[in-house]
């Protein structure tokens, strides 16, 4: 087999993907787009080539031995944002799991690994792959060495061979390096001469092909001003060539033989796709499937197909085993029971049917230890069965623990915990399309086994708690959380699915209106859905100017568009063209799809062990994610209704909780006093960052410092509020710097938050949820900066939810002692969702705010608002 060396160039290729996707982040807040689109790349590169040899080089620093040359080589290049940087470890430890080389040599550029490796293979009988996302490399080119440069996003990779880069250029490998040396690189800040581009260079080079032979015979270049500026600029010229040139002599000690590559350790590699959260890309790995758990140890259990009192104990530890992730379905497929009398089977068919199991689950007295009490009580619920005497959670636990390990597989749970003795469910039930949920005794064996770690777990986790001083937050907090979060999933919210369908109507009109005036403006008509199309009446027939090219013609993204929207009515049209039409497939009809027939109802689930930062998210459907920034977006909320006659929807919503509570742990006295005072701290903000009074304040102002101040809140760097505000990165940081010496409490938290993190390995919220950032003390300056930030911003938004929840708890309580009908029906963000009577709606006015602002109490005043109507958009 022809041997063959595949070398990445691990910078380029790390930024590319960076700069082509939108931020990621995964269950740990780690941003990942870099990482994700790093990884596309290599599967897809080796995939296709594979290569029989491998390396990934990189720059080992700032300064490299050109720097000799030109101190200002690569000067001007802004500061690698921290979002990226923080990435570089991820990618590492990727390549490490893939079992690929990687290699830095310092003074030397990634570049220069490239290409003396290159050269030694090539001379060694190899072909040779290059991968990068910057042309310098194409001067490497050969016959047995082709240069792929990514384009488009990250895996579309044109190759440049000898003919490749005549066909392009009309030049060879060898004179790219004489046309940089003309026209220089603006990103490697290399000068060439100046006013000479891409073309005048390439029209040199076919005359006097290598830029000394030109500088030789300038008297015979056509045009005044290029002679003078060719004569002027020559030293500049032979300086610029030889910075561009890469060297194919750098002391590298790795040998082409040394970066032999196997294939990858799936076990290592599924272990860093699933930290990452590539949830995706499991199924892309070979081999994958074949994975099995460890050996465990032989048990013995009984099968019981006729329930009586005696199998039960006053303790049980019982695992509910529904066969959906949407467990809405009540789909069981059986259960594990443990106690003192013994481990047992528990089939489904009978079990459901029996007598005593409904007495026993509906007994409060005899105690339920479970794994996942929320998807096990709505499941049975639906069986018309109520599980009660929950007093542990196996799930919940270890969530609080550490809520950075957020996987809900039983056994990872378990063995996290050193519960080794069960098989993952992939083992026993396959996976995929061959996943077949067992039967028999393989299925209660593997039922027995979990409940068998939820009785093993329970004593070692709670005295966990304890240590933490979590105890309060379990059993106080979470555990009632999750019975209240279950009543609420299995409540429902009624959903007027003739209101949808005749916004669905409504937008499908509207759509069909804008589409005749966008193709009056285009004087023809065309698939608008069609980037290809869209871009030849845009950019060919208007002569709107080309922001930027793709492979296979213009770019006609989103913010190419935002970019043309003064020059073309059009563009205003296509871009609302495209809002409603994401509006109408995502939400509208998503949401026409889980709708249940038989009540018009939807049943969101919440999570409650997924954030690290304690927030509760929702699926199926994501009602969180409603786009109510647009005005088609906000009528959806008409759609949910009470599922009552003569009731009403009521909202209530905490106003600015996280930076109330930055107020009361940074004990600053401007934001306090703000609070206290009743002002909008955005504006009192603006005053104090512009050192203006109330009245001076601008809207713009306002909105800088409404950034800011959420940008704080949030651990956002100069690049991200850079991004966010349309400024540049130096002027974000200065705001930044400006907001932090107007607010010393604010400085001095963020300074001193950081040292807790460092002594104790973690930070807490108020009510001691806790959160580990072992990379607070990371060598790695990039993943310690990140590290830094979460310390910052997980306490602000771990106690925000910690009050949430809260009231949660509080409001259930109160609605009950008040004897009110009212129900709680849903948790977005910081606001609380309810459906109630008429006539208790004066009762809800008092009660409902009283409790939600003193759920906890803070040191500035917690303000609720709250509104009603006939629906969800009338009550805001």
């Amino acid at each position: 087999m022809k041997k063959k060396l595949m070398l990445i160039d691990g910078n380029s290729i790390a930024y590319r993907a960076f700069f082509a996707l939108p931020l990621l982040n995964n269950d740990k807040g780690i941003h990942t787009n870099a990482v994700y689109g790093f990884t596309t790349m290599l599967m897809k590169v080796l995939e296709e080539e594979k290569p029989t040899h491998i390396l990934v080089a990189f720059d080992a620093g700032k300064t490299t031995f050109r720097h000799s040359t030109f101190k200002e080589y690569k000067g001007g290049r802004q500061k690698t944002p921290p979002e990226l940087s923080e990435q570089f470890p991820f990618v590492r430890e990727l390549l490490d799991a893939y079992g690929i080389k990687r290699y830095e040599l310092e003074n030397f550029e990634a570049d220069d690994i490239i290409g003396t490796l290159a050269v030694k293979a090539e001379q060694e009988g190899f072909e040779v792959k290059v991968i990068s996302g910057d042309k310098d490399l194409t001067q490497l080119s050969t016959g047995h060495i082709t240069v792929g440069i990514t384009r488009k996003g990250i895996t579309d990779i044109e190759e440049y061979t000898p003919a490749h880069i005549q066909e392009k250029y009309g030049l060879t490998a060898d004179q790219i390096i004489d046309m940089k040396g003309l026209m220089g690189d603006q990103s490697d800040n290399i000068p060439g001469v100046p006013g000479v581009g891409e073309k005048t260079a390439i029209k040199l080079l076919k005359q006097f092909e290598t830029l000394e032979n030109l500088l030789a015979n300038i008297d015979q270049v056509s045009g005044k001003k290029l002679k003078e500026r060719l004569e002027e600029f020559k030293d500049q010229a032979i300086m610029s060539k030889e910075l561009a040139t890469i060297t194919k002599e750098a002391p590298v000690t790795v040998t082409v033989d040394e970066l032999s590559f196997e294939g990858y350790d799936v076990e290592k590699l599924l272990a860093v796709f699933k930290e990452l959260g590539f949830n995706s890309l499991l199924g892309k790995l070979e081999g994958a499937d074949e994975i099995v758990s460890e050996e465990v140890k032989e048990i013995s259990f009984e099968t019981v197909e006729s329930i009586t009192e005696a199998v039960f104990a006053a303790e049980n530890s019982l695992y509910v085993e529904v066969l959906e992730d949407n467990y809405h379905t009540g789909e069981i497929a059986g259960f594990g029971l443990s106690n003192k009398n013994g481990n047992f089977y528990l089939p489904v068919e009978t079990t459901l049917q029996s007598e005593a199991f409904k007495q026993w689950a509906k007994d409060e007295t005899k105690r339920k230890q479970v794994y996942d009490a929320k998807r096990s009580i709505v499941a049975l619920k639906r069986h018309d069965i109520d599980l009660q005497g929950i007093d542990f959670d196996l799930l919940l636990a270890s969530y609080l623990l550490n809520p950075s390990e957020s996987t809900e597989d039983f056994a990872g749970v378990a063995k996290r915990h050193q519960f080794t003795n069960v098989k993952t469910d992939e083992v026993v039930y396959g996976k995929g399309a061959k996943k077949k949920v067992a039967e028999g005794d393989v299925l209660g064996e593997h039922l027995v086994r979990k409940a068998m770690g939820i009785a093993d777990l329970y004593e070692p986790l709670l005295k966990e708690l304890e240590q933490n001083e979590q105890t309060d937050l379990f059993f106080e907090l979470e555990l009632p959380l999750s019975l209240i979060l279950a009543k609420m999933e299995y409540t429902g919210v009624k959903v007027d699915v003739e209101k949808l369908e005749e916004m669905k109507a409504e937008i499908a009109e509207r759509l069909k209106e804008i589409e005749a005036r966008i193709h009056e403006h285009a004087g023809e008509k065309f698939n608008i859905n069609s980037p290809k199309q869209l871009g030849v009446i845009l950019f060919d027939n208007l002569g709107l100017p080309v922001i930027k090219k793709t492979k296979t013609g213009y770019s006609t993204s989103a913010d190419v568009l935002e970019k043309l929207e003064h020059e073309h009515e059009i563009i205003r049209e296509i871009l609302n063209y495209r809002q409603l039409g994401k509006l109408q497939s995502t939400y509208i009809e998503g949401l026409l799809k889980v709708v249940h027939s038989d009540s018009n109802k939807v049943h969101t689930r919440f999570n409650q062990v997924l954030t690290s930062t304690g927030r509760l998210s929702s699926i199926d459907p994501n009602l969180q994610n409603i786009p109510i920034r647009l005005e088609e977006g906000r009528k959806i909320r008409k759609a949910f209704i009470p599922s009552e006659k003569d009731w009403v929807i009521f909202a209530a919503d905490y106003s600015q909780i996280e930076l109330r509570v930055l107020a009361h742990i940074a004990k600053d006295e401007k934001l306090m006093e703000a609070f206290t005072n009743n002002m909008d701290i955005h504006t009192k903000t603006a005053m104090d960052v512009f050192h203006v009074e109330a009245d001076e304040v601008t809207s713009n102002m306002r909105r800088q410092a409404k950034a800011v101040n959420f940008g704080i809140v949030y651990g956002i760097s100069d690049y991200g509020l850079s991004q966010s505000l349309g400024i540049t990165r130096k002027e974000a940081g200065q705001f930044i710097d400006r907001y932090l010496q107007s607010f010393p409490g604010v400085k001095n938290y963020m300074e001193d938050i950081i040292v807790e993190a460092r002594d104790n390995g973690f930070v807490s919220t108020v009510l001691h949820r806790r959160r580990y950032i072992p990379e607070i003390t990371s060598r790695n300056f990039n993943l310690r900066s990140f590290a830094e930030r979460t310390a910052m911003n997980t306490p602000i938004q771990g106690s925000a939810a910690d009050i949430i929840k809260k009231a949660m708890i509080d409001m259930a309580a109160r609605l009950e002692k008040e004897g009110l009908r009212t129900r709680l029906l849903l948790q977005v963000h910081d606001e609380l969702i309810f459906e109630a009577p008429q006539d208790e709606i004066e009762k809800l006015k008092e009660i409902v705010p009283d409790v939600m602002e003193h759920a906890l109490e803070l040191a500035v005043p917690v303000k609720v608002e709250y509104s009603y109507g006939p629906t969800w958009f009338d009550a805001k």
